[in-house]
């Protein structure tokens, strides 16, 4: 490796469930910041000592499609900077060497995994909204679970004048008769266009986030070709998700997706041995992947 990899954090939502922290739909991880924080806070903490070195704030579920449209505008604003203070008192409070860095996330506004339902002026309202509220608390912003090349372009122009670095996460097309095939994001636009796109717009790092673990290393392999080929200072990400072969089948918020079995600590660590051979020089988790997963990858790769 030419460099050190660095480790990031595992899923918020899950690990919120798992330690019996309220949870449900449609709220999802958002719930726990209406009527226990202090959980939040302990997974931040669980993280940290794992040996994650960015945790991302507790904002992904803090959007109408998750709270509804009046609790986004009667409580967006203070559950968004909840998030962020949270994360913050948690990295803050960190006995490492190592500064902690949080992470601002910026999640799709309007759906996970659709990209036919982006509409720039809905989103970028409510990401302004996201974004204020965040901005005294984070060290760079995370723009996530990104479904096509225009949902990273808006995340971009809202953030016109943040002085923090912007990462930008795309997810992938991931049914399993795709898994030997040239990944592609979940519009059909290819992984090269959109991190050329993305080193276009002066990102800090590209990475590929909840999708199942087969298709990260091809989507590493262009983004290391595309960076290549531009002569481009950027680093590559990877934090898959543990959700079960065809588990994106079911309506948005209609329950949980099961989980895996083949995703345990040193399954994952052994895609995760894939993905910085091919390239990758960040990695952690998305959802099902918990804090002894961060463990076994900051044991093996830090």
């Amino acid at each position: 490796m030419s460099q050190r990899v660095k480790i990031l954090d595992g899923g918020m939502g899950r690990e919120l469930a798992r330690i019996g922290a309220p949870f449900r739909q449609p709220e999802w991880s958002a719930l726990a910041l209406y009527e226990a924080p202090e959980r939040v806070r302990e997974v931040h903490n669980s993280y940290i000592a794992a040996g994650a070195e960015t945790i991302t704030t507790n904002s992904y579920a803090v959007v109408p499609f998750h709270i509804g449209e009046e609790r986004f505008a009667n409580d967006g604003a203070r559950l968004a900077a909840l998030a962020g203070q949270l994360a913050r008192e948690a990295a803050d409070s960190a006995d490492i060497f190592t500064p902690v860095r949080v992470a601002g996330s910026l999640p799709p506004a309007l759906g996970s995994y659709r990209p036919d339902l982006f509409n720039e002026q809905q989103a970028q309202a409510i990401h302004r909204v996201l974004v204020a509220a965040q901005a005294p608390y984070v060290d760079l912003w995370l723009g996530e679970t990104i479904s096509s090349i225009a949902e990273a372009e808006s995340i971009h122009a809202v953030l016109a004048g943040q002085p923090q670095p912007l990462w930008l996460s795309f997810t992938l097309q991931d049914e399993p008769e795709l898994y030997d095939a040239v990944s592609t994001l979940r519009s059909g636009e290819s992984v090269g266009a959109a991190v050329r796109r993305a080193i276009e717009l002066g990102v800090e790092n590209v990475l590929f986030n909840c999708s199942h673990p087969e298709v990260m290393s091809s989507a590493v392999k262009q983004a290391a070709a595309v960076r290549e080929q531009l002569g481009a200072d950027i680093g590559i990400g990877v934090y898959a998700n543990a959700f079960d072969h065809g588990s994106n089948s079911g309506g948005a918020n209609e329950g949980l997706s099961a989980l895996r079995k083949d995703t345990h600590p040193e399954g994952y660590l052994n895609w995760a041995q894939e993905w910085v051979a091919a390239g990758a020089t960040l990695v952690g988790g998305c959802c099902g992947i918990g804090p002894e997963h961060i463990g076994r990858l900051a044991a093996a790769l830090k």
